[in-house]
């Protein structure tokens, strides 16, 4: 079954204050139970906010670490689920459900499917 990434994103200008955080508590526990009881959930957690992160790159040999996320964005990965849906549409119907969608957004990702036709093409590229 194909699986799906939704991604939940928390707006970086006005975030919701820890009380409306608190209070939404039990919904996000219900939409947990309801993907639960779908069969769709697999995996789902949230995030600490962009300031306790480190990005990781190599520039000219070098690893570089710095502080913070890679780029200011006007929202920040908040946390996410991964789901088992049979399409993109009922993956998007649970993003639909998701309790922070009135004030942050939702991003639905599909992962790759590395037996599929894409992941072919993608080996004959890199044995070229």
């Amino acid at each position: 079954m194909p699986q799906y990434l939704l991604l939940i994103y928390q707006p970086t200008d006005n975030p919701p204050s820890p009380e409306v955080l608190a209070a939404m508590a039990p919904r996000w526990d219900a939409f947990t139970e309801n993907l639960q009881k779908a069969g769709a959930f697999v995996a789902g957690d949230a995030l600490e906010r962009p300031d306790t992160a480190t990005t990781v790159r190599e520039r000219d040999g070098q690893t570089q670490f710095t502080d913070g996320p890679f780029a200011e964005t006007k929202e920040y990965l908040a946390g996410y689920y991964l789901v088992d849906c049979r399409d993109l549409d009922t993956a998007l119907e649970h993003a639909a459900h998701m309790p922070n969608i009135a004030f942050g957004s939702v991003e639905v990702r599909p992962i790759w499917d590395r037996t599929g036709p894409m992941a072919a093409g993608r080996q004959q590229v890199a044995q070229a």
